[in-house]
């Protein structure tokens, strides 16, 4: 029986060890057969990065910034893209408010992301002011009267 040339990466010395066979590798004058070897490392390495996910730690909207960064989006062409108003986007950027499921559906179908790393809990930066009333207040159910 033969053994296995490579294997489900589980750790990151297995990760560094593949990364660097895999820069050897790429070689403009390399065989078909280096071809497979290439992607199936890719494929490994490529798997690695997901479930360990490096953007774990990174909170949305830092990582968000990041992306529009990356893409040159502005605030009013991520509006457009998410089909909301620049305001909400503005708001989201700002702490003031938190994504949405449709937001975060988008986010992740454009970035080519998982939800997973928009769908994380953060702190939103909320300002009181004497126009709002007590939250305890808004919640409260009323009794409506029967005529």
């Amino acid at each position: 029986m033969e053994t296995l040339k490579y294997k489900i990466i589980k750790n990151r010395a297995q990760y560094n060890e593949y990364c660097e066979i895999l820069q050897q590798l790429v070689d403009p004058s390399g065989s078909e057969e280096s071809e497979d070897e290439i992607e199936l490392l890719t494929l490994l390495i490529r798997k690695y990065d997901e479930e360990t996910n490096r953007l774990k730690h990174v909170e949305p909207v830092p990582l968000l910034i990041s992306l529009m960064e990356e893409h040159s989006l502005k605030a009013k062409n991520l509006a457009d893209l998410l089909g909301v108003s620049k305001g909400l986007i503005s708001d989201i950027l700002n702490y003031k408010k938190g994504l949405s499921k449709e937001v975060i559906r988008k986010l992740s179908e454009h970035f080519k992301m998982k939800q997973e790393a928009f769908n994380r809990p953060y702190e939103l930066k909320i300002t009181s002011s004497p126009k709002m009333r007590d939250a305890k207040v808004m919640n409260t159910t009323k009794q409506l009267q029967e005529t």
